[in-house]
């Protein structure tokens, strides 16, 4: 067998080849949604080549699913087999607009968790950890995938749902827990309970915390808050969503840049405005067609996240690997323009979470006549020496990050919601979006 690190680009583009025509067939056998599609677009699974493909067939949108399921519910038509094979339902967390429901049958669930062995074993992950996962359990997708993974994997696996932070943190001392599985945000907020109540993070054998669920596991301030509140435990960023599966993870030679597994995932990074390709280096919206996913595949799927390549990385992972520098920047709908100024919420978070004084953030968007101003609100450590020092501070480093003068206010201790999955910290006030 090929070693992953190895084998050569020509070689892991004629695998997705090969991938792509079975997952065309399939499509055009049995999926409903996906047959007009391809009817359309002349084609009937057989490629000349991924030229072809990229010049003939459309995009998917979100939008385009969410009617078919509105027109065709519960589900959709976009299944590839009857109802009877399908084993696993899942729907979105709505980060903008309604849910999407998912469902996989056995074989898809499995390709799932074929992913995720490959993003745990690149963590250090085996037999020998006890894995717990701090995540709610319910219809979102979530952490399920991981559960499921690591434990073909062997390890000890230990849900925390229905669990308050304090309970979590004394379930994962007592069963000497030595993964843990979170967003980043509430990995931090772990560590805010943990200081509330008098619990030392050092009596924990937690020695690596697999994030996910939102952009921060790759911000770099964000990672040096959490290094400096778990003092044993080492981060290690993953990126999925619910409708494509688990995607992408952490360099284990740069941190910060995120590998897309392209022997499952077929890539393309678009100018969101053209849908045009762009240039490496540049920001763009993510494009993924999911190559084993047969069940409930997604073809051309514009996920809405800004991405920008990173060609400099190790040379043993270029040829199996499109790597995303900074990970996910940001979503196509969170990112504001500000006076004319691009503002994505993963540097916006590199500015707050650089002030270890600040426990907790907002940023408000607001709208009126067409043009958008921010806001940010934030929350410092409570008995914080001059908080408004620390405002002025922030203000100006803002200033000088994004050329922009932004209101910066602060609010009295606890204010602030917290998170124990994906951050909701981004408000559009007034205008298109608001209170999405």
């Amino acid at each position: 067998m090929t070693s992953r690190t190895t084998e050569s680009r020509e070689g892991v583009r004629a695998g997705q080849l090969a991938q792509l025509e079975r997952l065309l067939k399939a499509a055009w056998a049995g999926n409903p949604f996906y047959r007009e599609k391809l009817r359309r677009a002349g084609l009937d699974g057989r490629l000349t080549g991924l030229d072809e493909f990229f010049a003939r067939m459309p995009f998917t949108s979100k939008q385009e699913l969410v009617e078919d399921q509105q027109q065709h519910p519960p589900f959709g038509t976009n299944l590839t087999y009857p109802l009877e094979a399908y084993t696993r339902f899942y729907q979105t967390s709505a980060t903008s607009g309604r849910p999407m429901r998912w469902l996989d049958t056995t074989e898809s669930w499995q390709w799932m968790l074929d992913n995720w062995k490959e993003v745990l074993l690149a963590a250090g992950g085996g037999p020998a950890d006890v894995a717990y996962f701090a995540f709610s359990f319910g219809p979102s997708l979530g952490f399920w995938s991981a559960f499921d993974a690591a434990a073909q994997l062997g390890c000890l696996c230990i849900p925390g749902g229905g669990l308050g932070s304090l309970a979590r943190l004394e379930a994962m001392r007592d069963n000497r827990a030595t993964l843990l599985f979170c967003t980043p945000t509430y990995a931090m907020r772990l560590a805010e309970v943990a200081h509330e109540n008098g619990f030392d993070l050092g009596t924990l054998q937690i020695r690596k915390i697999i994030v996910a669920g939102e952009p921060g596991g790759s911000v770099p301030s964000l990672r040096r808050s959490i290094a400096s509140r778990w003092p044993k435990a080492a981060l290690f960023d993953h990126h999925g969503m619910t409708e494509v599966g688990p995607v992408s993870y952490e360099c284990p030679e740069k941190p910060c840049t995120l590998l897309v597994i392209d022997r499952s995932y077929l890539v393309e990074i678009v100018d969101p405005a053209t849908a045009r390709p762009v240039a490496a280096g540049e920001v763009g919206e993510l494009v993924l067609t999911t190559l084993g996913r047969l069940g409930s595949p997604l073809v051309r799927y514009r996920t809405g996240d800004l991405v920008r390549q990173d060609i400099e990385i190790p040379e043993k992972y270029a040829a199996g690997h499109t790597a995303l520098r900074g990970g996910i920047l940001g979503r196509t709908d969170d990112m504001a323009i500000i006076r004319g100024v691009n503002v994505y919420p993963s540097a916006v978070d590199e500015v707050i979470r650089s002030f270890a004084e600040v426990v907790e953030y907002r940023v408000e968007i607001l709208s009126e006549n067409s043009l958008a101003e921010m806001r940010v609100v934030v929350e410092p450590l409570p008995g914080t020496a001059d908080a408004d020092r620390l405002v002025q501070k922030i203000r100006d480093k803002i200033r000088s990050v994004f050329s922009l003068r932004v209101s910066v206010e602060r609010c009295g201790p606890n204010e602030l919601p917290r998170f124990e999955a994906k951050a909701r910290r981004w408000v559009r006030v007034g205008g298109p979006g608001a209170g999405d």
